[in-house]
């Protein structure tokens, strides 16, 4: 009797065991990684943002778009896997936390060199520091529209060195040491995040004299620039 007692409650433990285990929620596991010598100012393409992307949202890390842009979401979403895999927490999608997401990164960035990010986040930080995050991605922003648009030069030192465009420039303040913000607002705006919709000119209204500016059609203010075309 006590044998077949026994073997009925093992029976039942063993049922119960693999009905708790189907409802575990199970997620992939990774090597754990420490990641060292991260690349900050590594860009990756906009395929392989959507890569990225794609992946963090299958495992349930974003829930954003499928659009190839490395923004706040995005970090966000890199930033909860790197903390949930034991990699360093930055926010960049570098060799290491690139190997645990099962992708590699390509040889080349998306045709932006480092002395372009550079230049951009020199900019950025004469500029715009001081003003919110997304702020500072505008400016780098307004800086790439020109490079596309026909009425500027097409690079980023010949838009920013064009006579008379930046204050920073003409006052020295493009020299200074640019800072991490900097470089992730440049590197953002890089990647493709574009809060102004398209803007060419930015104006502080505090201290704006050009009666030229007040004329252009305002799209969206940030902080304490207005953004125009």
């Amino acid at each position: 009797m006590r044998r077949k007692v026994f073997a009925i409650f093992s029976l039942v433990f063993i049922i119960t065991l693999a009905f708790t285990g189907l409802g575990l929620n199970i997620k992939p596991k990774f090597i754990n990684f420490h990641e060292k010598n991260v690349v900050t100012d590594a860009a990756t393409t906009t395929a392989e943002n959507r890569t990225i992307q794609t992946k963090l949202k299958r495992w349930g890390y974003y829930n954003g778009a499928i659009d190839g842009i490395y923004g706040p979401q995005t970090r966000a979403a890199v930033r909860y896997f790197q903390q949930k895999n034991g990699l360093a927490v930055d926010g960049i999608v570098g060799p290491v936390t690139a190997a645990a997401l099962g992708m590699t990164l390509s040889s080349t960035t998306s045709s932006q060199s480092s002395s372009d990010l550079y230049l951009l986040a020199k900019c950025v930080y004469a500029e715009a520091r001081g003003e919110p995050y997304t702020g500072q991605v505008a400016v780098a922003a307004v800086i790439l529209n020109r490079v596309e648009n026909a009425s500027f030069p097409n690079t980023i030192s010949g838009v920013i060195y064009q006579k008379g465009a930046f204050t920073a420039v003409t006052d020295g303040q493009i020299n200074l040491t640019p800072n991490e913000t900097a470089y992730k607002a440049a590197q953002d705006a890089l990647n493709g995040w574009d809060p102004t919709y398209g803007c060419i000119y930015y104006y502080n209204p505090a201290t704006a004299t050009s009666s030229w500016i007040w004329s252009r059609q305002v799209v969206v203010t940030i902080g304490n620039h207005v953004f125009c075309l």
